[in-house]
């Protein structure tokens, strides 16, 4: 059912490219490039619980409503909502033929039932009756499902009887032609709607995979595993999990498993560099955000990540010709992967974060190469709505393995639970009750202010549209706040947070 309906809109045939499955990023990244075909876009989310609750995208002007789920971010429900706003085509059959204009209006009523049932889909099971809500209506809804989409009919309350014939009934006068249209995945709707947020979705994230060689394109990433010591593993939709060791990993094993990068940068700018961990007695001693136990914190500088709106100076795009040539890849640049929700920093080894340790996994007793360059910490990105770097990643989903036990932190977990389970597990690593009260006291960004650390610091992003002061604009020119988020540092683990408590941003080092 996804790819099976074209939309034309103002004379132009245009095929829904928005399948079921496709991630958030991808869908609001297509919309966003034809302007002209959907003039308006309204995105609706929970401010309190951006990664529990579902994601609407609104399209008013071409009478849809697409809805994701929270916490992949991936298209699960196609919804027509006004007939007139275009001409809606399944397999070549004008889905409106019959089609009649609202008495003194222009707006085009939906299909009737003799055309879906003689012209489209033929033959269904019996649907499902919803009264009216409001006593003083007199049409409940009539939904009559086909495996993958449903259409809704007005029904007259006084006809719907338990014991009617719903073929005769809905070709009778009783009914009006269909209000809505909606494609999901399952065999009907009221088997679907159980599960409509948490099943895993049949096709894959990006709708260009689906009608080309799946060769063609790197396979997808599911989930993020958090191992510790620097390793990480990739679950992957079709292959074996890809591992990334930082500090071992090269650029080219990440074009190997992931494909090339969507681009590449450097940065010179290192305005930041201040509160890095410098050891005892400086003063980025003082400022540092957490100790880190066998490795010492420090606070990335040298980021580009795309999570910039505006691009300075100090920040350089490297050619693409520099992938095949590794030699000419600068000695710090950083992969981004906007489509698999990832950036890699590539730099010369250096020692990464130490196990966790109530894990079993042992650290590396090699000592970092530094002739040949690797990757040294990888940057997973939340696309939290209202974020400011929302929709420039798709979202990144993560587990951080803190024992054997399997039951890790997650990326939609509050960072409350997640700097308790944190702090409880680097506890009997802290010198002082001083470093553990250390640990607790986050770093602020601001990314108000064009000349902040803002362009520089790794973590980037964090402009929520609504705050306990009230609400905020993205950056659009519109002063509503400075969009302050804050930094977390544990032991090769940086996150940036929002003031609702998601983790916009996490660094493993």
């Amino acid at each position: 059912m996804n790819n099976c309906f074209d939309v034309e809109y103002g004379g132009r045939k245009r095929r829904v490219e928005a399948a079921l499955g496709a991630s958030l990023h991808n869908v609001l990244t297509r919309v966003k490039s034809h302007p002209q075909t959907y003039p308006e876009i309204d995105l609706a989310y929970s401010s309190t619980d951006p990664l529990l609750n579902p994601v609407i995208l609104k399209l008013p002007a071409n009478g849809l409503r697409l809805r994701f789920d929270g916490p992949d971010q991936r298209l699960r429900l196609i919804e027509v909502l006004d007939f007139s706003r275009g001409s809606l085509v399944y397999k070549n059959q004008d889905v409106l033929k019959g089609g009649k204009s609202t008495e003194g209006t222009a707006t085009l009523q939906g299909p009737n039932f003799r055309h879906v049932y003689n012209r489209l889909f033929g033959p269904s099971y019996p649907g499902e009756y919803i009264p009216p809500t409001d006593p003083k209506s007199q049409y409940g809804t009539y939904v009559l499902s086909y495996p993958g989409v449903s259409f809704s009919f007005p029904l007259q309350h006084s006809a719907w009887s338990d014991s009617c014939d719903f073929v005769a009934l809905l070709s009778s006068s009783a009914a009006l032609p269909a209000t809505s249209l909606a494609i999901f995945q399952g065999s009907s709707w009221p088997e679907a709607r159980s599960k409509l947020f948490t099943q895993q979705p049949q096709y894959p994230r990006s709708s260009a995979v689906i009608s080309k060689n799946r060769d063609a394109f790197a396979d997808e990433i599911e989930m993020i595993h958090i191992l510790g010591a620097g390793k990480l593993e990739a679950e992957r939709r079709n292959n074996p999990p890809a591992q990334i060791i930082l500090g071992e990993t090269t650029p080219q094993d990440l074009i190997a498993e992931f494909g090339p990068p969507d681009a590449i940068y450097r940065k010179h700018d290192r305005r930041i560099s201040i509160h890095r961990a410098t050891g005892s007695g400086g003063t980025g001693d003082a400022l540092r955000l957490s100790p880190s136990p066998g490795t010492g914190m420090e606070i990335p500088d040298t980021d580009h990540s795309s999570n910039n709106s505006v691009t300075d100076d100090s920040d350089e795009e490297v050619s693409p010709n520099s992938i095949s040539d590794p030699t000419s890849l600068p000695a710090e640049c950083f992969f981004n992967y906007f489509h698999h929700g990832f950036d890699a920093f590539i730099s010369h080894p250096t020692t990464p974060g130490p196990a966790f340790p109530t894990s079993e996994i042992t650290e590396s007793s090699s000592q970092p190469s530094l002739p040949q360059l690797t990757v040294t910490k990888i940057i997973l990105h939340g696309n939290v709505p209202g974020s400011y770097p929302f929709n420039r990643h798709r979202r990144s989903r993560w587990t951080i393995h803190l024992d054997e036990s399997g039951d890790g932190l997650t990326s939609e977990s509050p960072f409350d639970d997640i700097s308790k389970r944190l702090r409880e597990v680097w506890k009997d690593s802290n010198a002082s009750p001083e470093e553990q009260r250390v640990m607790q006291r986050p770093m602020v960004l601001n990314r108000g202010w064009g000349d902040s650390p803002e362009s520089s610091v790794e973590f980037l992003g964090g402009w929520e549209e609504t705050t306990s002061r009230g609400p905020r604009t993205g950056p659009d020119g519109h002063d509503g706040g400075l969009g302050n988020t804050e930094l977390f540092g544990f032991p090769g683990l940086l996150f940036e947070v929002l003031k609702n408590g998601a983790v916009s941003c996490l660094t493993v080092y």
